[in-house]
């Protein structure tokens, strides 16, 4: 099962697991966010239940993927492009869009305002 983390990290932490996964450390799948407030910007309801109809499926059409989310195709669409331009989507060979997870975790920390 392929796992991906989505995350809120700084650019130190991404450094971090680039100078791990450079000295050999496994890192997992990772989507990270600058802030949490732009994951829940980008990952809004309606995108979120894209990614779950989209979880295990391989690519899928557009068009499918409204049919699964029961949407509008023309608003899905939009959707869809907002999720392949903040990289959480991949344009699939062939045509269709893929979500190339078995399952998401999602990893960030709510601390007590400064």
């Amino acid at each position: 099962m392929t796992t991906v983390t989505l995350s809120v990290a700084s650019r130190d932490d991404l450094n971090r697991r680039v100078q791990s996964a450079f000295a050999g450390e496994a890192q997992g799948a990772h989507i990270s966010f600058a802030s949490a407030e732009l994951l829940w910007t980008t990952l809004t309801r309606k995108r979120w239940e894209i990614l779950r109809a989209m979880t295990g499926q391989g690519p899928l059409s557009i068009r499918e993927v409204a049919r699964r989310v029961e949407r509008d195709v023309k608003a899905v669409h939009g959707d869809i492009h907002a999720l392949l331009d903040a990289g959480v989507l991949e344009a699939a060979p062939g045509g269709g869009v893929a979500f190339p997870y078995d399952a998401v975790h999602v990893d960030f920390m709510l601390t007590a305002a400064a």
